[in-house]
């Protein structure tokens, strides 16, 4: 299962980057030479060193983890994609056809957290979920007349008059 963030940033990595900027300063290394050495902006050295002089190391090592938790658990997650699996129609649907709303509607059955419509895709998304459009063909549609008018109407049409 993915994760529903944007993009995945390597926490561990900017952790060690600030912990060298510590050893750095702790060198007796200024500011601007620190900033150029770790490819960072002076703002961010000038941040680090200010931690830095405040809290020791413990000042510049990582918070935890980064934004709000997610409201549905991993059992929850395999849970919606086994009832997604299901189908709509074993749902009580008419169709099959998993549009936002439905897909909402389940969620909320199933693990009693509700999200809007709108957000639902973000869920999608975190299960490798794709967009599917249906086809619309008209039921009277005869594939072997549509080939045949190509084959041999049309390249008469085309030379024409």
């Amino acid at each position: 299962m993915n994760t529903l963030s944007r993009g995945k940033r390597d926490f561990e990595a900017l952790e060690e980057r600030r912990l060298e900027a510590a050893r750095l300063f702790g060198e007796g290394k200024s500011q601007a030479k620190v900033a150029k050495a770790l490819a960072v902006t002076a703002q961010s050295s000038c941040r680090w060193y200010q931690a830095w002089q405040e809290n020791g190391e413990a000042g510049l090592r990582g918070a935890g983890r980064a934004g709000r938790k997610p409201r549905l658990s991993a059992d929850q997650f395999a849970q919606v994609e086994e009832e997604l699996l299901r189908g709509p129609t074993a749902h009580g649907y008419a169709t099959e056809l998993w549009t936002l709303p439905r897909i909402a509607h389940l969620i909320r059955e199933v693990t009693g957290v509700q999200y809007h419509p709108g957000h639902v895709w973000r869920i999608l998304q975190g299960l490798d979920w794709t967009v599917q459009r249906p086809e619309h063909r008209a039921k009277e549609r005869d594939d072997e007349a549509i080939q045949h008018w190509q084959k041999r109407r049309w390249p008469q049409r085309k030379r024409g008059r």
